[in-house]
């Protein structure tokens, strides 16, 4: 009897351990997604508009992000967006982040 009470423990860690870990995946994309933000507004005020608030922008796109097709979008943004100048962002990237930033 007391080993089967000790396989019931070990069993039920294991069960909680599994869906500790499977329940913080959806954090990891949400931290994904507010860099992703960060760096798009970031770059949208740093080549187009000084002025530009990159605080409300981050914020409006994070709770657009839970939509999966705006991820996306957001995605291919940063993507295109990296290692460009300013000026080839700009003309380079239009299609991928008008979505994102105006």
């Amino acid at each position: 009897m007391n080993k089967l009470a000790r396989m019931f423990k070990l069993g039920l860690a294991y069960t909680v351990a599994l869906f500790t870990a499977f329940a913080s995946l959806p954090a990891c994309d949400d931290l994904e997604a507010a860099y992703d933000c960060n760096q798009i507004c970031n770059r949208y005020q740093e080549c187009l508009d000084d002025d530009y608030d990159t605080s409300a922008c981050a914020s409006r796109c994070r709770d657009d992000a839970e939509n999966d097709n705006f991820a996306d979008q957001a995605e291919d943004c940063q993507a295109c967006i990296d290692d460009r100048s300013c000026v080839d962002a700009t003309f380079g990237c239009a299609a991928e982040c008008a979505a994102i930033v105006p």
